[in-house]
C-alpha cells in the first residue's frame, strides 16, 4: 500500500523555522519525484516545491523561493522541506504527493495537482505574527 506521511508541522512565530518531513512507503521511492503543496483556509491547494528522483531538479513557488529548501534522502525514503523566515501567510496545511508524470516535464508541470496520484494526510503549519 502506497503511503505518504507528513510530520513536523506546528506553531511558530514569524521569522522562525520548521522542517517538514514526508515519509514514503509501499513503492520504490527513488523512482518518483515528490511535490509539496499547501492549502490555506478558503484557498486553493497550491504547489510549494518539487524535487526529482535524484534531487537533480528542484523548483519553488515564487512566494517561498529563497526561504524554503527541499531535499530528499532516498536511503530513508523521506523528503524534507526546510522552511526558514516563516511569515503569517505561510500558514496552511502542507501536503506531500507522488508525481506520476515523466520527469522530463517535471519543471513545467509540477504545480498541477493532476500530475500526482497519492497524497499524504497533511500537517498543519501556523505562523503567528
Amino acid at each position: 500500500e502506497v503511503q505518504l506521511v507528513e510530520s513536523g508541522g506546528g506553531l511558530v512565530q514569524a521569522g522562525g523555522s520548521l522542517r517538514l518531513s514526508c515519509a514514503a512507503s509501499g513503492f520504490s521511492f527513488d523512482d518518483y519525484a515528490i511535490g509539496w503543496f499547501r492549502q490555506a483556509p478558503g484557498k486553493e491547494r497550491e504547489g510549494v516545491s518539487c524535487i526529482s528522483r535524484s534531487a537533480g531538479i528542484t523548483d519553488y513557488a515564487d512566494s517561498v523561493k529563497g526561504r524554503f529548501t527541499i531535499s530528499r534522502d532516498n536511503a530513508k525514503n523521506t523528503v524534507y522541506l526546510q522552511m526558514n523566515s516563516l511569515k503569517p501567510e505561510d500558514t496552511a496545511v502542507y501536503y506531500c504527493a507522488r508525481y506520476t508524470g515523466r520527469e522530463y516535464w517535471l519543471f513545467s508541470v509540477w504545480r498541477s495537482r493532476e500530475e500526482y496520484d497519492y497524497w499524504g494526510q497533511g500537517t498543519q503549519v501556523t505562523v503567528s505574527a
